[in-house]
């Protein structure tokens, strides 16, 4: 039916590379001429996603940089390079024309699919912008292009990774479905995954789906298989949930076994989850997230303060919420389950041990100068 053959094998840097008018010194005349159509392509696919206006977050992620001997080097953030997102965008593209052809030929498929953000999720939402003083109309008919501007209006400012973080945190989640009510996120009425097989047991079933469709041979989806679509897409959803867990988990040991070596040392951190029981936090260095527990804010009594996310001392009135910056000293790191203890630099005395486990120390599934150890508000 299709074979691919690479004829440049090029890395997201080589790519990139000669995007910026530098290619490297064996890369011939066709491969440069296809990787200037590439571009100018792209170039098209970002103005019509301008036009759409998709979900715009920037979410960096962590990667975990091993040494010879095995341990854990260093954690950084990966680089984003437009080559990555150039690929990314032919990858919708591809995903979207998967459904259509599908659909056009009324054949059953697997769609990817993103409810709008639910009220319970907008009204906390909501609640976090009033802190910032930042208005926004609960009754509202919600598209991204609303997000968007929320983003953009903190690009460049303290609150620009906790908002991503926030605005993430607002949303539904994909989920696989047969039954089709388009890709929130994406800002597209109809999406299925289609690209990417040999992870993806759902990209498998659309080819399936186009064999069948299309009558391209053997190993299309059976009428019983199609009948039950709406079972295995409730089960890859689930699988992949578990996977994602297990990459969080395992990048989150890596992380703990990597900042061991730390312990005792300070960092500069911010917040970005405020629970009844402490702050979880996230190190400008590395990315790294751990917990200060409540008792490690000092001897105010703190009261969790859902509506504004934050711990305010009850004598006090200091506060700590979202986005706050703080110094922190890295009290415990746990490998077993990458787990991290913070304490402010200024709070209350505690003894570093390593090894232990300290109450996870990760976030929940939900969460310089600049240094203070809280606010009053």
């Amino acid at each position: 039916r299709a074979v691919m053959r690479s004829a440049a094998r090029l890395t997201y840097a080589q790519a990139q590379a000669a995007f910026d008018n530098n290619p490297h010194e064996g890369m011939n005349a066709t491969v440069k001429k296809t990787l200037a159509d590439v571009w100018a392509a792209y170039q098209s696919l970002c103005i019509a996603r301008g036009k759409r206006d998709p979900l715009n977050l920037d979410l960096p992620e962590r990667r975990v940089i091993l040494g010879a001997d095995g341990k854990v080097a260093s954690i950084a953030y990966r680089d984003r390079l437009e080559s990555m997102k150039l690929i990314e965008e032919f990858m919708v593209l591809a995903n979207v024309a998967a459904a259509e052809a599908l659909e056009k030929a009324r054949t059953p498929l697997i769609y990817r699919v993103h409810d709008t953000p639910s009220k319970e999720k907008l009204f906390a939402f909501s609640d976090f912008l009033r802190t910032l003083n930042i208005t926004f109309a609960k009754g509202q008919v919600v598209r991204p292009g609303v997000f968007n501007r929320i983003l953009a209006g903190a690009k460049g400012t303290p609150n620009e990774s906790v908002m991503n973080d926030v605005v993430l945190r607002s949303q539904a989640q994909a989920i696989y479905d047969p039954a089709n009510i388009g890709h929130f996120g994406l800002n597209l009425a109809k999406y299925a995954h289609f690209t990417s097989p040999i992870r993806r047991y759902a990209d498998l079933i659309v080819h399936r789906a186009l064999i069948k469709a299309f009558d391209l041979g053997e190993d299309g989806l059976t009428d019983r298989e199609m009948a039950g679509l709406a079972g295995v897409a409730e089960h890859i959803t689930i699988t992949e949930r578990r996977a994602m867990a297990a990459e969080r988990d395992s990048t989150d040991r890596y992380v703990a076994a990597f900042m061991e070596d730390r312990i005792g040392q300070s960092f500069d951190a911010r917040v970005t989850g405020v629970t009844r029981f402490g702050l979880f936090v996230r190190l400008a260095e590395s990315g790294a997230e751990g917990l200060i527990p409540i008792r490690s804010l000092g001897a105010d009594y703190f009261h969790h303060d859902e509506k504004r996310q934050a711990l305010v001392g009850q004598r006090t009135r200091v506060s700590y919420g979202m986005g706050d910056a703080l110094a922190v000293k890295l009290l415990e790191a746990a490998p077993l389950t990458g787990g991290l203890r913070f304490s402010l630099v200024d709070g209350v005395d505690e003894s570093p041990r390593a090894g232990s486990k300290p109450r996870s120390g990760k976030p929940s599934k939900r969460p310089g100068k600049d240094r203070f150890r809280g606010k009053k508000r």
